[in-house]
């Protein structure tokens, strides 16, 4: 409770007269949860009349209006004016929902405490109104995002300006230019705002549980808002089951602006002509990468001598545990790849000298500094509750005042004052733990940290370009892929692929296990055998899905509960092959479009324009990395995980680009 007053009091129009008010006396509270702050007022006597009902009238001047008596409300109930929209069945709800006819169970759950209770989250606030009384007290009215105003809170005690002070910090209030009296909630300056901004003010006010806290929803708890996500997109007329696809794109155009992926007017009908990829080669990989092989690939003064060959055994196998210390900071950039032993530790003096510089600056930072800094104070806050929920299973972070949690407290604070307009924003703290894990050195987290934002860097900006454009690819590939799969998914509503969100935000790190990921991540990090690789890995994902999909017919609601449940039950060394064989038909085929040669990164001169699929009169090969495929003689894995003894990686005939 981070506010709390009595002597708060509701004027309800329940007196004998009407003119008289019956004064309700209550307690306001502020309450800051784990994932959300809530305005909270309950009534000091809990025997009221529980027959009264709240009714909330937009173009009502007197803010709210109540039914009087049982009585009246049962004679004035048949010309009730169309001005009142909803009745709240039941107020004392975490944030209120029209409800058109009301439910026995709920409305007697309800009764049980009190109809004049209201609690609502500070991410459903849209107005402040305040105005003085000529009594000598100040009354406030909070107006909600769906336009729902609840009633007057009148504080008899005075102090209603240390209300504003407590709710100024976490939302950012603004006086509106048409009315001094009115407060208006700024967009929310919390750095889950690049959450949010995906889906920012819909036409059909959609997804508000994902806007009440887009991290964990959409890191966590994805699966247990399905049904009001589909009941938010689907009426409850059966037989207006689904919106059109038009409207549809309308709803994503607005949320995400510049995301444009085709949406077939009629499910059913193809617009591409389809470009056949063949099939599928199979794929194996080999085991990690051993410290003798890391080390047989080193000179006398520790520079790697063949870095394509050492990629293309990371990219096959990943890497042993104890190798990935000094091999991460390859991969990630934090070391050059031609760089000697010696340049290596003059490197890293350096850099620890500049990192405790820049940790010094917040840690240097008094109260008193901090009280009026309130981006810092922000960050902290973001940071201080992301670290005491992330791997909190691990045995690395696990526990109480874990010297881990410490340091990845730390990190993530520096990294602020390493990039302070980026700051922090909530999902990086999933980025950086596997990199400590492996590190267990606060310098070399850092900076191998600092190498991987770099890449993930537009993931987390405002605007989302990075989030947009990677979903606007990974719809490029799937067509490509799989058409009738695409037209499937647009048929239900599911087309935009925006339960692949997750995956692509954070590099698939709540999808699989933690040892897993380790793997994931350094196989990604060899860019091999292509850009992009990680959405071929999307890709791998829900080809791999798409029967269980399609047979079951599944729908909008069924599809985001079976992606989310694929979390921690997808094996790493399956989905590997599975995309690799992907990159190896695209790579070969003659007819690839030029939109998706450029995601790929893939010098072809006989592309087909995006729209077209005729073949190339020149027959000019395809350019792609042949050097991935050369022949490694070592031990292989396959995709079912059985070993073959020692063999080739993959028949290199079979691989030649045509």
């Amino acid at each position: 409770v981070v506010y709390e007053q009595e002597g708060v009091f509701i004027h309800s129009s329940c007196g004998k007269n009407d003119d008289q008010d019956n004064l309700i006396a209550g307690i306001l509270r502020v309450i800051e949860k784990e994932n959300e702050v809530v305005v909270d007022w309950r009534p000091l006597d809990e025997t009221l009349d529980t027959s009264n009902i709240l009714y909330a009238g937009k173009d009502s001047s007197s803010v709210v209006e109540w039914t009087q008596t049982p009585k009246e409300k049962c004679s004035r109930g048949a010309d009730r004016p169309s001005s009142y929209e909803a009745e709240w069945d039941m107020v004392t709800t975490v944030s209120f929902k029209k409800k058109p006819h009301s439910n026995g169970d709920a409305t007697t759950h309800a009764n049980r405490e009190s109809k004049w209770s209201f609690l609502f989250s500070l991410t459903d606030l849209k107005s402040i109104k305040q105005n003085k009384e000529g009594m000598g007290w100040s009354y406030l009215v909070f107006c909600l995002k769906d336009d729902v105003k609840l009633p007057a809170l009148h504080f008899h005690h005075g102090d209603s300006k240390s209300l504003i002070k407590c709710l100024e910090k976490h939302v950012a209030l603004n006086e509106s230019p048409h009315d001094e009296r009115v407060l208006l909630v700024k967009t929310q300056k919390s750095l889950s705002q690049s959450f949010e901004n995906l889906f920012d003010e819909p036409s059909y006010g959609l997804l508000q549980k994902w806007k009440k806290d887009p991290y964990v929803v959409t890191m966590g708890k994805f699966s247990k808002v399905t049904n009001y996500i589909v009941g938010t997109l689907r009426s409850s007329d059966q037989s207006n089951q689904r919106r059109p696809p038009s409207e549809m794109a309308d709803f994503f155009n607005d949320t995400i602006p510049g995301l444009k992926i085709n949406q077939q007017e009629e499910p059913g009908f193809e617009v591409i002509t389809r470009i056949d990829l063949g099939k599928q080669p199979e794929v194996s990989r080999r085991e990690p990468v051993s410290a003798e092989e890391w080390a047989k690939n080193m000179d006398s003064e520790g520079r790697i001598l063949d870095v394509d060959y050492i990629k293309r055994l990371i990219f096959k196998g990943g890497l042993c545990h104890t190798l990935r210390k000094e091999a991460w900071k390859f991969l990630l950039g934090y070391f050059p790849w031609n760089s000697t032993k010696e340049e290596r530790a003059n490197l890293q003096k350096r850099k620890t000298d500049e990192y405790f510089r820049m940790k010094l600056q917040w840690k240097s930072v008094s109260e008193e500094q901090e009280k009026r800094n309130s981006r810092l104070r922000d960050y902290r806050s973001l940071i201080e509750k992301d670290v005491n929920r992330t791997d909190r299973t691990n045995k690395f972070y696990e526990g109480e005042d874990n010297p881990g949690l410490i340091l990845l407290h730390d990190i993530l604070m520096t990294y602020c004052m390493y990039d302070f307009d980026l700051g922090y924003v909530q999902g990086m703290s999933d980025l950086l733990s596997p990199v400590l894990y492996v590190m267990e050195n606060e310098v070399d987290a850092f900076w191998c940290f600092v190498s991987y934002m770099d890449q993930m860097h537009q993931n987390f900006e405002e605007q989302m370009q990075g989030m947009k454009t990677q979903l606007i690819q990974l719809s490029h590939l799937l067509r490509l892929l799989d058409s009738g799969f695409c037209s499937y998914l647009e048929s239900q509503d599911s087309g935009y692929l925006y339960f692949c969100f997750r995956w692509l935000l954070i590099r698939f790190k709540r999808e699989f296990s933690f040892q897993d990921i380790l793997r994931l991540w350094e196989v990604m990090w060899t860019e091999l055998p292509c850009q992009n690789f990680h959405l071929l890995l999307c890709c791998a994902i829900l080809e791999s899905e798409k029967q269980q999909i399609m047979d079951k017919h599944y729908g909008f609601n069924e599809i985001l509960k079976h992606i989310n449940e694929l979390s921690m039950k997808i094996d790493v060394e399956y989905i590997l092959c599975k995309a690799e064989a992907i990159s190896m038909q695209m790579m070969n085929c003659k007819e690839l479009p030029q939109t998706v040669s450029e995601i790929l990164g893939i010098e072809n001169s006989s592309v087909t324009p995006d729209s077209d699929t005729g073949e190339d009169e020149s027959g000019a090969e395809l350019s792609c990395p042949t050097s991935l495929y050369q022949s490694i003689s070592t031990p292989v894995i396959a995709a079912n995980g059985t070993r073959d003894g020692t063999q080739q990686v993959a028949d290199t005939q079979s691989l030649t680009p045509a």
